[in-house]
């Protein structure tokens, strides 16, 4: 796997805090390297087992959050782990777990694990990571990718030959692409696949928003 340093070195600094989701735990390089760098990790409760099975190695602060349905009091009271319990069925544990770093004003948060097992759970997962990405800044780590969600105009740094894909529910909201194989010039899209499957052509890309919105922008690992 062939990673650009400056799309994915600084991320480790970045994002001092992890959320884990309870879908495929994340053993790619630069997650791991992420779990080790991190300040703070939060499991949503099913996937602290799966933490601890991997046997990560981090110094970083360990927090269970969710309904508590998927893991044992016991198993927390070993490894002396923070549990914070919260049986809200409006919610889903990304959620609990987002609204966990919210209330302790964390500002930087990366999602893992948010995708696998089930794809509903994986749209549902891109979609809150949209919603609360108006109040924090968001980026969800996948096997392949990285996906973020940009609120302004931003150049993001690539590497040729990269894969790009720019997602926009605002058919209202004009883009323009540049540093990318197919440019775009103050376009609104219509349909959310239609900024899909372009491809980075330097170090990097500019995306233009011509109003106020946001979009999700997908980059691959290599």
């Amino acid at each position: 796997m062939v990673l650009t340093p400056s799309l994915f070195t600084d991320l480790y600094g970045a994002f001092p805090v992890v959320i884990i989701a309870n879908g495929d735990f994340p053993i790619s390089e630069p997650a791991q390297t992420l779990l080790r760098h991190a300040k703070v990790i939060v499991c949503c409760d099913g996937a602290y087992n799966s933490f601890l099975q991997h046997a990560v190695e981090t110094q970083a602060d360990i927090v269970v959050t969710g309904d508590g349905d998927s893991i044992s009091s016991s198993l927390l009271e070993k490894n002396s782990t923070t549990f914070i319990s919260d049986k809200s069925v409006e919610y889903n544990d990304l959620q609990k777990a987002l609204k966990y770093c919210q209330k302790n004003s964390y500002k930087r948060v990366i999602l893992m694990g948010c995708e696998g097992k089930r794809e509903d759970h994986f749209i549902a997962n891109l979609s809150i990571m949209a919603t609360y990405s108006k109040s924090m800044d968001l980026a969800m780590l996948t096997a392949h990718g990285l996906f973020h969600v940009i609120k302004k105009t931003s150049t993001l740094p690539s590497f040729p030959g990269q894969q790009v894909s720019v997602f926009s529910k605002d058919n209202h909201l004009p883009l323009s692409f540049d540093g990318l194989k197919y440019p775009v010039q103050e376009r609104c899209f219509q349909h959310l696949w239609e900024g899909s499957l372009n491809e980075a052509i330097g170090e990097q890309f500019t995306i233009v928003l011509h109003g106020e919105g946001y979009v999700i922008v997908y980059q691959t690992l290599s």
